[in-house]
């Protein structure tokens, strides 16, 4: 088989599929992109056994149609060193010798037969079928990602819990530490069903998908879904297991609440994060009306900070302890002007809002305390 093909595009769509291919591979044939040419396009796919990724890239004067397994990482750094060239690709299907054919050379490498690539497995007759605007998904990734566990002891918390009501879409999130709820009700999917996404393939979802996306089209079943979004068709296995209940975890009532300035409670948090502890990152609220003063003490090296915040707090005396670095990474997640901490107890966990709420979009985080000595 052969074919021409635009040299940066082909460049920009094989990092694209790169990006679900492990470093490691428990099977040697993942290491390699398949391509297959049908007609007048060839398929590019990458999988990681759980993953499977596939993007469709038009061709030029194609002869003949069928498929390879070409080495990814090769692949990559030779398109790469060639500056957006037309290139012309032919395939030996008896020794799956493959000619890369540019304006000053070429080159000649080997490639693995397309047989042993592993097709990956069908959804169910019973699968059902979901279609969002793009960045309502968009949103619901970036809003929650941040938050996901990377402890493999607990495998349900490593990836988002997407909880889809007849009324809207709810996506989850946790670490055990804080947990973010995004509810987004733009679009009424109509039906009653969950699911829980890997963080990996999130995070292809997010970094692939574009303001031209107008739909993302999602097929699953209880074991996997395929997410179709421009020219990209991705599969992914669902993590297995029951999420846990995260509404309860959210408090109802929190009576003291703090309102200031999003970036600026960022930056005073970062200067006293620099006198936290490393190995805890405690910092110290001494909340009083009308004033809060932020402290952080690292007995070790002796070194302290202590920094009057520009807010407003309403609610009785109190001090409360936090991670620092997770609430600034809380701050910089949110999107807002204003932001207000709602608290009820030294022990309880703190409620994160925007003061300016968006239509349609409900976005609550919460995150634990940690006991001050």
């Amino acid at each position: 088989m052969k074919f021409n093909v635009d040299g940066k595009s082909f460049n920009q769509q094989l990092q694209a599929v790169s990006k679900v291919i492990n470093a490691k591979n428990t099977l040697n044939i993942l290491e390699n992109f398949l391509i297959r040419l049908d007609g007048e396009q060839i398929t590019i796919t990458g999988s990681d056994s759980e993953n499977k990724l596939t993007v469709v890239l038009p061709v030029l004067n194609s002869e003949g149609e069928g498929a390879i397994a070409v080495p990814a990482k090769r692949l990559l750094e030779i398109t790469k060193e060639i500056d957006n060239q037309p290139l012309e690709i032919t395939v030996n299907e008896s020794t799956f010798e493959i000619e890369l054919k540019f304006l000053n050379g070429h080159f000649n490498f080997m490639g693995v037969d397309a047989a042993d690539y592993p097709l990956g497995r069908s959804l169910d007759a019973d699968a059902q079928v979901l279609e969002l605007p793009s960045h309502m998904v968009s949103r619901g990734i970036e809003n929650t990602l941040f938050a996901v566990s990377s402890e493999m002891s607990r495998p349900v918390m490593t990836g988002i819990f997407w909880d889809i009501h007849p009324n809207d879409v709810t996506f989850v999130s946790s670490d055990t530490h804080k947990l973010v709820r995004y509810i987004n009700s733009e679009k009424a999917p109509e039906i009653e069903a969950s699911f829980i996404l890997p963080a990996k393939t999130a995070s292809i979802i997010k970094s692939l998908l574009s303001k031209d996306d107008a739909e993302v089209r999602i097929s699953f079943d209880r074991k996997g879904g395929t997410f179709e979004f421009g020219d990209y068709t991705l599969y992914s296995v669902f993590l297995n297991g029951t999420y846990p209940n995260y509404n309860r975890v959210i408090p109802q009532d929190n009576p003291f609440v703090i309102t200031a300035d999003r970036v600026s409670l960022i930056n005073s948090m970062r200067r006293v994060n620099l006198f936290a502890p490393k190995s805890s990152n405690l910092v110290v609220l001494d909340l009083k009306p009308g004033a809060v003063t932020v402290k952080a003490q690292d007995l070790d090296y002796g070194t302290s900070a202590e920094e009057h915040l520009v807010c407003e707090y309403e609610g009785n005396n109190m001090v409360v302890g936090f991670n620092g670095v997770f609430m600034v990474e809380i701050l910089t997640n949110m999107n807002c002007d204003t932001v207000t901490l709602r608290m009820s107890d030294p022990a309880r966990p703190c409620l994160y809002e925007a003061l300016e709420k968006q239509e349609g979009e409900s976005l609550v985080t919460i995150q634990m305390p940690m006991q001050v000595i």
